[in-house]
């Protein structure tokens, strides 16, 4: 089961495409954390939320406890510079370095590019974003 992590915006349509792939920074999740707690970031991790249709999901893929969506906090909803002060310093100290997460860095890379441009335009429009997961 491949894992994803994917940028949520805030509202029915935000008025432009928030795909990424994700599934490179989800593998590469743990490596990302230690990065970006040396570079003195937030770790992406820590903009993860869930509400309870993305949890109602999880749980029909397999990956969770039914119990879980009664106790479900209501969804947290993030700056997107926030999280654009995270993705520019892994871009910024990977970008030298991609060998630094093996294989895929270039894939992670790319990816984190794609974060960056998600997130410029969720902050143009002044709009706030969470990270979800998904289970494939």
């Amino acid at each position: 089961m491949a894992a994803s992590m994917y940028i949520v915006v805030e509202g029915e349509d935000p008025g432009f495409d928030t795909f990424v792939n994700g599934r490179s920074l989800a593998r590469h999740e743990d490596a990302l954390e230690r990065l970006a707690l040396r570079l003195g970031v937030r770790p992406l991790i820590e903009f993860f939320s869930a509400d309870e249709n993305s949890m109602s999901l999880l749980i029909e893929e397999g990956a969770g406890n039914q119990e879980l969506i009664r106790r479900l906090p209501p969804p947290q909803w993030y700056s997107p510079g926030d999280g654009l002060v995270t993705v520019q310093a892994l871009l910024e100290a990977l970008s030298d370095e991609p060998q630094l997460l093996g294989t895929e860095g270039a894939q992670v890379l790319s990816e984190l590019r794609e974060y960056a441009q998600v997130l410029g335009k969720t902050q143009n429009r002044e709009m706030r974003w969470h990270l979800a997961v998904s289970w494939r």
